[in-house]
């Protein structure tokens, strides 16, 4: 599928709600069935419409509904457990995977030799050095397009390194995108762990074409765990799951499938939506479980859809912790909308289904199955009702306000759409010099009809509110007009966070101190073809 108006109306409709606090019974799917396609042979808008084939009928790729659901197992990727001191180190390669039982095998990039990689373990306070190894092949499996900034024809096709997603690392450490190696080089990154326990990720952030080897496989998981968490009594053991979810197209010969704009100079789209999601490498997979608590660690891996996530028979969860962290007290919810990047912490009782099952939906389409076991167990974990003391901070933190927008343009002769932030390229001057030490307060101004989920790299922030303004007012006098009062955010969002949903129509404020190291770091919007096509820009902390 590609992008269109539409489906940006739709999107814009659908922060509204969200921020309202109402979501409609088939909001954000963004599956195939409920989405309007573009006619066929266009993308763009009113004003600019450009060649591109409808990727939601194309022959020969895998429809989902003639997979049988929920017979493969739920693969759990293996876990490297750090040691101070030890290096570990991870295999970068081309790989070949089963994704469903009726499916040839697919070619993949993974770390480790699956997808996704395996999940590394490390400690509060105890640094460790991983090697990557960067052994892919040197032509590329997915279309490159050397006309965006960092793929050019110049740079070698294939590239990578490694962004751990939510750590506090040193400049050189980051996985910065200009710091690629090509295949045949190798890197050791050194995690401090410097940072309260965290569900962290790592995926690669090479220039220009992350989005194409993210979506060939480069993610993992990195869960940082400390003294206080494993104090509380939470699920744990195999009673803690990871689920990596992300979506993909697939030729029915296993192969992926990645749209582009049919232009083999310039083929890169604006989005990218699968019509199969994946769920840790696997396509509606089964989880068995036993009747009691278990925690579930969940990503959003994919590079553009949301996700609104739920139980099919509607029972709520606990939602105990978000990006960066624990939350101050469990949320309660019946369901979560995930950008990507963005993580979930929740714990489900599944006690009640003893001998039953339930599917974990993305609104009305299934993902996976939990079948629950007929025996009697013993639970011993608990939630307790309060997580952690977690202050949330005010607008007075603040030594210094930064006004910044999101936004998009476009270019009938050049490119299909721009996307960038606050204006500027990023081989623009350095405009955010943050002192290290230093808190700020960042009003994101979204001008732009989608919502942006954004990124900050080293740090971690807290969601203010978030506020509709009056979008033609600003473009015409820079002028900040509000049209309605200022939105806290819910519970489950009033923890540490390194991605924001930042919706159009508003102004999302947060808070963030620029502490650990100086040097140069990314912001950015994580979903993976806006990045690609410069809406990221580097800022720098500066010593004091």
């Amino acid at each position: 599928m590609v992008d269109s108006p539409p489906r940006r109306r739709f999107l814009r409709a659908a922060a509204w709600t969200a921020a309202a606090g109402v979501i409609p019974p088939r909001l954000f799917a963004d599956d195939m069935q409920a989405m309007h396609a573009m006619p066929s042979g266009k993308v763009g808008n009113k004003l600019c419409m450009h060649p591109m084939g409808d990727t939601s009928h194309l022959p020969g790729i895998v429809d989902p509904n003639k997979l049988a659901p929920f017979v493969d197992p739920l693969p759990i990727p293996p876990t490297l457990r750090a040691q101070a001191g030890k290096l570990l180190r991870i295999r970068m390669a081309q790989t070949s995977q089963k994704l469903h039982r009726d499916l040839a095998p697919t070619t993949l990039w993974t770390y480790g030799g699956h997808y996704p990689g395996p999940t590394i373990e490390a400690r509060t306070g105890q640094g460790i050095d991983v090697a990557w190894d960067n052994a892919l092949p040197s032509r590329h499996m997915l279309p490159v397009d050397h006309a965006i900034c960092g793929a050019e024809a110049d740079k070698p096709e294939v590239r990578a390194i490694v962004h751990l997603h939510g750590a506090k690392v040193p400049h050189k450490d980051d996985g910065f995108p200009e710091d690629w190696y090509v295949p045949g080089k190798s890197r050791t990154h050194h995690y401090p762990n410097t940072q309260d326990a965290a569900t962290l990720w790592y995926h690669d952030h090479a220039m220009g074409i992350n989005r194409l080897n993210m979506y060939a496989g480069m993610a993992g998981l990195y869960l940082l765990r400390d003294e206080h968490e494993l104090s509380l009594g939470l699920p744990s053991g195999e009673q803690e799951i990871p689920l990596v979810i992300a979506d993909r197209l697939l030729h029915e010969d296993g192969r992926l499938y990645y749209p582009d704009s049919g232009d083999a100079n310039a083929p890169w789209v604006p989005e990218v939506f699968g019509n199969l999601t994946l769920v840790n490498g696997a396509i509606l997979p089964r989880a068995d479980v036993q009747p009691r608590r278990y925690r579930l660690r969940v990503l959003n891996a994919a590079n553009g859809r949301f996700y609104h996530l739920r139980l099919k028979d509607g029972r709520p969860f606990q939602v105990i912790g978000s990006d960066q962290g624990l939350l101050a007290r469990p949320a309660t919810l019946k369901a979560i909308f995930l950008a990507p990047g963005e993580r979930a912490d929740i714990v489900v009782d599944f006690a009640s289904l003893r001998g039953g099952s339930v599917e974990l939906m993305n609104d009305a389409l299934p993902l996976m199955q939990f079948k629950v076991g007929q025996g009697e167990v013993k639970d011993e974990s608990r939630v307790p009702e309060v997580l952690r003391d977690l202050p949330r901070v005010t607008e007075a933190s603040a030594s210094k306000t930064r006004e910044l927008t999101l936004d998009e343009y476009s270019d009938c002769v050049a490119t299909p759409m721009l996307m960038l932030l606050n204006g500027k390229r990023w081989h623009d001057e350095v405009t955010e010099k943050p002192v290290l030490g230093s808190t700020e307060m960042w009003s994101l101004v979204n001008l732009t009809e989608d919502t942006h989920p954004i990124h900050l790299h080293l740090v971690r922030f807290q969601i203010l509110d978030r506020r509709p303004y009056d979008v033609g007012e600003y473009i015409k006098s820079k002028t900040l007009h509000y049209v309605g009062p200022a939105q806290v955010p819910p519970a489950h969002e009033q923890g540490w966070k390194d991605v924001v949903q930042a919706y159009p129509g508003m102004v999302t404020r947060i808070v963030a101190t620029f502490d650990g190291y100086a040097g140069r770091y990314a912001w950015h919007c994580h979903l993976a073809e806006h990045e690609a096509n410069e809406m990221m820009r580097p800022f720098e902390v500066v010593a004091a």
